[in-house]
């Protein structure tokens, strides 16, 4: 099997500028648009350890949150691309949090796993509510980590199922083929510690997970969504003629179905 023909995901997408391109524009307006938005809250110490949080209207502070987390394959990209993300499930009246992390090779992975739990974790210190995590690529590894992790082993004052479902989008649950490509050149992961930072190999969790993807992914990362889900006795589904990058868009439309099931995961 040719790997790097499976997981490089730009250069299956030549065109995949352009729609990064129109990512920043239209998460520039959201940020402009939306109707009340807390920008670079911290979550920890570090410039980039900062989220921004969506809400539906100024005066719904009750709303569910979901957590959104950008791709990029652990080394590129910030919670300023995506903010678009955030726009159709605030106009359902759901509130979005859009953090950033610190990126490989300047930390481990393993580093960035725990700020998205830190994230998580201030998030319910602040809001008192469980979470729905979604996220991309790379954002879908994190976010299965997140409904994966012990709570309360973190912290005693933290609840069992504080992240209480997770939508992963075209998401990397195995991370032992990327060490065998060039993507995994700044990932520096040995086998074991691969095998630690799989989701695929964790305990099932109580929590919800329902995984999407393009039709036009690459079989492995169809297989891989696939084997998730049935690991962890949740679903997945294929969105047709979507590929890795165009699997976002209905993100930002209210009245898409992927909407409607990032709503029923956050609010039930």
């Amino acid at each position: 099997m040719d790997l790097e023909a499976e997981y490089n995901c730009r250069a299956r997408v030549p065109e995949h500028p352009q729609i990064i391109a129109g990512w920043v524009r239209d998460a520039a307006a959201w940020r402009e648009a939306c109707p009340h938005a807390e920008l670079g809250l911290p979550y920890g110490a570090r410039e980039r350890e900062r989220l921004d949080l969506f809400w539906p209207a100024a005066e719904a502070p009750d709303a569910p949150i979901a957590l959104f987390i950008h791709g990029g394959y652990w080394q590129s990209l910030g919670r300023d691309r995506v903010s678009h993300c955030a726009r159709g499930l605030n106009l359902q009246g759901v509130a979005v949090a859009v953090p950033s992390y610190d990126l490989c090779p300047d930390v481990p992975l393993a580093t960035i796993v725990d700020q998205m739990r830190a994230a998580a974790a201030m998030l319910y210190r602040r809001h008192g509510r469980r979470l729905m995590a979604s996220g991309h690529s790379a954002g879908g590894h994190l976010a299965a980590m997140l409904l994966a992790t012990d709570w309360p082993a973190l912290d005693p004052a933290l609840p069992a199922g504080l992240v209480q479902a997770a939508m992963p989008l075209s998401g990397v649950f195995e991370l032992d083929p990327l060490r065998h490509t060039s993507i995994g050149v700044a990932l520096k992961l040995d086998r074991a510690e691969a095998r630690r930072l799989s989701p695929r190999f964790l305990p099932r969790p109580a929590g919800r997970l329902h995984c999407l993807l393009g039709g036009g992914e690459s079989p492995e990362f169809i297989r891989q969504s696939r084997d998730m889900a049935q690991a962890w006795g949740g679903s997945w589904a294929e969105a047709p003629g979507a590929d890795h990058f165009t699997i976002l868009a209905p993100l930002a439309e209210p009245d898409s179905a992927m909407v409607a099931l990032a709503k029923t995961l956050a609010t039930t």
